[in-house]
């Protein structure tokens, strides 16, 4: 019985394609060009206006100017955020209790116990009014 090279380097082959495969499947995305551009409406509603302050002093550091995001952490106006796939609730969570990096390669979000429920209703007002005039509508979550 000879060795068939030509078998084990097709069999080679195939298993280095499989991993490739794999191995993107499971690469996080590529960060998005920060900060990203963002059409502000000309208006925000009361509860957004007191959003868009609160966003300044705890959100803006890292998520940017306008929800734009920075080298430190992803722009919420992007269609990832969709109320669809990231719902209002997610927001509340994410301060509440941090969040694993799981779309970017930022790194995990800390926590943000300084930030009350009522200003967080108030954030998730200010970038649901910045994604609307993006064109970032509630979309079904797919995998």
């Amino acid at each position: 019985m000879g060795i068939h090279w030509s078998a084990l380097a097709v069999g080679a082959l195939i298993i280095g394609g499989v991993a490739v495969s794999v191995a993107k499947m499971s690469t996080k995305p590529a960060a998005s060009p920060t900060p990203v551009a963002v059409q502000v409406p000309k208006e925000f509603s009361l509860t957004a206006q007191k959003g868009q302050a609160a966003f300044d002093a705890n959100c803006a550091k890292c998520h940017g100017q306008n929800a734009s995001g920075t080298d430190q952490g992803p722009p919420l106006v992007h269609a990832i955020y969709n109320p669809g796939h990231h719902s209002d609730e997610a927001f509340f969570v994410a301060a509440k209790l941090g969040v694993r990096a799981h779309h970017w390669p930022y790194g995990n979000m800390p926590p943000q116990p300084q930030v009350s429920a009522g200003e967080v209703a108030a954030i998730v007002a200010y970038v649901r009014e910045l994604q609307a005039a993006n064109g970032i509508v509630a979309r079904p979550h797919q995998m």
